[in-house]
């Protein structure tokens, strides 16, 4: 292993973290409807369990609302299940062979709760992003003691700035789209 590799998977981690994020961000719930609210909910088909969208498509009639229907019509009284113990505080109505899910406005005290959500889930990937920072860190060390390779001062100082210079891009990268999503919760 050299530091370019060390350097690399730092970066890849850090990208895959803000990732996550962001799809974390997709469940969460604002005032207007979204597939993507629906798309992670667990659903028991068959006796394991899967993601809503791998047995259902989910579409946007109206701003307020979620049509969900099913690829197996059996499905259905299952998927009623599984938004209703989802904790999204939603309501689903059953309407032939589709299922209709109203989206009521969150209340104000709703929307707190959201934006504190939003805001925790921030922080776990700023946690995660210092520590694959710590890692690199360590890594480079590891690296610059290894008499085999013969690594000078420079490279593991110039390493060791390209990390944190990474750090600092991700966590701004992070910030941003807190702000961004605290802002679309908190939107009446």
């Amino acid at each position: 292993m050299d530091i370019d590799t060390v350097l690399l998977e730092t970066e890849e981690k850090m990208t895959k973290s803000i990732d996550y994020l962001q799809r974390e961000y997709r469940g969460v719930r604002t005032g207007r409807a979204n597939t993507a609210l629906l798309e992670y909910v667990k659903v028991e088909y068959y006796g394991s369990f899967v993601d809503l969208r791998e047995i259902a498509g989910v579409s946007v009639p109206e701003p307020t609302q979620l049509l969900v229907k099913p690829f197996d019509p059996g499905a259905k009284a299952e998927i009623i299940k599984a938004i209703e113990r989802s904790g999204l505080g939603l309501n689903p109505q059953s309407e032939g062979a589709q299922i209709r899910v109203m989206l009521p406005p969150p209340s104000v005290e709703r929307r707190k709760q959201l934006a504190a959500q939003v805001r925790k889930m921030a922080e776990e990937c700023r946690v995660t992003v210092r520590n694959e920072r710590r890692d690199g860190n360590k890594t480079i060390d590891a690296l610059k003691n290894d008499p085999k390779l013969k690594i000078s001062e420079d490279q593991v100082t110039n390493a060791k700035e390209y990390i944190d210079e990474l750090t600092k891009t991700t966590t701004t990268r992070i910030d941003e789209l807190t702000n961004k999503k605290v802002s679309e919760v908190e939107e009446i």
